[in-house]
Formats: C-alpha cells, structure tokens, sequence
C-alpha cells in the first residue's frame, strides 16, 4: 500500500512540472522567434517480484512474471524547432531566417550566443548593429553615419545607401548564420539567446541559402511556434493526471485506514 502512495505522488510530481513547462509556453506565445518545449516523461525503476521466465514450485515457467512500475519521471524537455510563422513589420532591421541557422550575436563578455530573434536596432555611437540588449551581431557590421536606406539580400549582403551622396551605395558587410547537428541540445538562456553545448555540437557557420542555411527575408520577424489551443488541451489533460494521482493518494489512504481498523 505504501509503494502506491509514493507512485502516484511521483505522478503529482510529473505533472506539476509539466504544467510548468505549458504555462511558460504560454507566457510566451507573443515572444519572437521562440520555440515551444515540452516534457517528455519515463518510468521509474520497476520492482521484480518475480522474474519472468523463472521455474515456479510446481516445475512450470511463468511467461510474464510480476512486474510492479514504481512511477513516472521527468526526462527531459524537448524544443520543438519548428519555424513560426512570419510578420511583415516594414522595419529595414527586422529580420527573420526561412529555414535553418541562428544569427550570432557576441555577449558582454566575448562569448558568442545565438538567436532566431532578428529584431536588431543600430548603435547610435558606434554604427554598429545590435540586438535590444545591445549585443553586437557577429561577425560585426558597422552601418556607418548619414545612412538613408539599409537594403539586407537573402544571401545576407548588406548595402546602405548615403543622404546627401547621388545614388552612393556602399557594401558594409555580410551577416553570417549558424547552424548546428543538434539544435535541441542548445542551452537556453534569458534574452531569446542560446549557447552551445557538447550535446549541441559545434557551430557550423557559413552564409545564408549556403550549405543548408536558410534564407535572410529583411523587414520580417519569425513569430512564436506556440499553438494555444494544442496548450489548453495539455493543460486539461495534465490537470485531470494530476488530479487521478490524487485520488489514487486519497484512495490508498482510506484503505491503510481500513486496514489498521480491522488490525486494532
């Protein structure tokens, strides 16, 4: 009786935890480019009261055996990495990738992370573009001053046009993606940005449309990959889980209850 008390608060467990993992993607169903996770659940050790295939005392083999699940664990939180959907903002900065790649954006520290969130602004000292937080997109691109028009490619090729200059287009550089073997593995971190890991792989830089790189569409943002009705339908369906787990607490409660009464 004890070992379905301790089981069915493991399923209490498991589904508070999913609930966590719902509620924070539906706290982000408007956050750009963010990709929706979810739980992803295994047993837990399994009790052999008797092993299958063992010789019972009458000289018989037993098929199955007795096997008893002692509950349910967390696994690990899979990122679904498909493309959310794309928002025309008109805004010359914005920028969305169509396909696979992150943009690189280099930390306070020096450290690279990586982002599908384009939304990009200009320093207005250094010329240099940057994310909202500042950090500068990688490898760096310097728009310079007196800039009337930014015009970004597929391919990433950027090109200002001047005021004041008659039809002076300048180059001021090429923004570069990465990929990675396994995207799932990426650490996730605060401000839309990812850092690598051994499970990630290292990056695989290169431009876009090159090498299984997607495409650079400017004045676009990629929206959230959240769907909320495929969200309120989990969180029913892990409120009722929870809910039988307790019930099974409460069951096994009243009959030690039972079972102590008639002992007494």
């Amino acid at each position: 009786m004890d070992r379905s008390l301790f089981t069915a608060a493991t399923g209490m467990q498991a589904q508070q935890t999913n609930i966590d993992i719902i509620s924070h993607n539906l706290a982000n169903i408007n956050t750009t480019a963010y990709k929706k996770s979810s739980a992803h659940f295994t047993t837990l050790f399994t009790e052999i009261v008797r092993q299958p295939g063992a010789t019972l005392m009458n000289g018989q083999v037993t098929p199955n055996g007795v096997q008893i699940g002692l509950g349910v664990t967390l696994d690990a939180t899979n990122k679904s990495n498909i493309m959310g959907s794309l928002t025309n903002t008109g805004n010359p900065l914005d920028l969305a990738i169509e396909g696979d790649g992150y943009f690189q954006v280099q930390m306070a520290n020096g450290q690279l992370a990586y982002t599908r969130d384009g939304n990009f602004q200009v320093n207005g000292q250094t010329g240099e573009v940057v994310t909202n937080r500042g950090y500068v997109l990688f490898p760096n691109i310097n728009l310079g001053g007196n800039v009337e028009k930014v015009h970004i490619t597929k391919d990433g090729t950027v090109s200002v046009t001047r005021a004041g200059a008659f039809n002076q287009v300048d180059n001021v550089g090429n923004i570069r993606i990465a990929r990675f073997i396994n995207p799932a593995g990426l650490i996730e971190q605060s401000d839309n940005l990812f850092l690598q890991s051994v499970a990630s792989g290292r990056p695989i830089e290169g431009n876009p449309m090159d090498d299984s790189m997607g495409g650079i569409r400017q004045g676009f943002l990629e929206g959230s990959n959240v769907k909320v009705v495929e969200e309120i339908v989990s969180m029913i369906s892990a409120q009722r889980a929870y809910e039988a787990s307790s019930n099974v607490i409460k069951a096994s409660d009243e009959m030690l209850q039972q079972a102590n009464a008639v002992i007494n």
